[in-house]
């Protein structure tokens, strides 16, 4: 053990320390996610694959081989939406600040999801963060309005012809209404979610968006980000949520939430 240690050598170990931290990020990414059911599964073929080798049988040996030796190109092929959202994540700005107007945004939308959940309002809810969400912007009617619960309200009450769609927020302004979002093709995903669960779910595969859900049948708030989703959230589990993914230290501080909240 002592000469191994003496036979490091500082590269050595920033080496094993940079490849700790990918794993790490990695396990982050597809925590909560279809991927790791998939690997899973790999783990378990390439199990098999050696067994099939002690024990001598050889057809299934082969078979598994021919299988494995493309398993790079499987993987891609299987995960490219995750590697897409990853090499998106890659070079953001770890720490970014929150101004006082998100600040602001986070607070009129917890409220807004409150009053909605509890009048059977759906809604749904999009925050935008480093990936940008052009495309979903300009697919609903586009606006520049500042963040209100009054104004979420009335985008999803039944009676405007927007609530069907999604709102997309960016830097504590809404940019959008009535806005179309990609579904989830997850094979895993329960039956029972409704289509503003699955859109949430399949932008969140895709961008590192947080979406805010309403159901109008359960009342129940959800959460969802890089394709996992929150559930039956009530308003200080979602502004908890909420605060740990978009509040810098400097303004996670509880004055500044009870000093908006008193101003509502």
């Amino acid at each position: 053990m002592f000469d191994i240690a003496q036979s490091l050598r500082w590269q050595d170990i920033f080496d094993i320390m940079i490849v700790s931290f990918i794993i790490y990020r990695v396990m982050l990414l597809i925590r909560g996610t279809r991927a790791v059911q998939m690997l899973a599964g790999i783990v378990v073929l390439i199990v098999v694959y050696f067994a099939a080798r002690e024990l001598e049988f050889l057809t299934l040996y082969w078979l598994l081989g021919t299988f494995l030796s493309s398993i790079f190109l499987i993987i891609i092929i299987i995960f490219q939406r995750d590697i897409r959202r990853a090499l998106t994540q890659v070079g953001q700005t770890p720490f970014a600040k929150t101004d006082a107007d998100t600040i602001h945004a986070l607070v009129e939308i917890v409220k807004a999801a409150q009053f909605m959940a509890h009048r059977k309002i759906g809604g749904l809810i999009v925050i935008e963060r480093e990936t940008g969400l052009k495309d979903y912007i300009e697919s609903g009617h586009q606006l520049d309005a500042i963040v209100s619960r009054q104004l979420l309200v009335s985008i999803f009450h039944t009676s405007s012809p927007l609530h069907d769609g999604a709102v997309v927020i960016r830097n504590g302004r809404i940019l959008s209404a009535g806005a179309l979002l990609p579904l989830t093709k997850n094979p895993y995903i329960s039956k029972q979610l409704g289509t503003r669960h699955r859109a949430a779910i399949g932008l969140s595969e895709e961008t590192d968006a947080v979406i805010v859900v309403i159901s109008e049948e359960t009342q129940k708030i959800s959460l969802v980000q890089h394709g996992a989703m929150t559930t039956d959230l009530d308003e200080s589990a979602l502004r908890s949520r909420l605060d740990a993914i978009f509040i810098s230290k400097e303004y996670a501080t509880p004055h500044l939430w009870k000093n908006w909240l008193n101003k509502s």
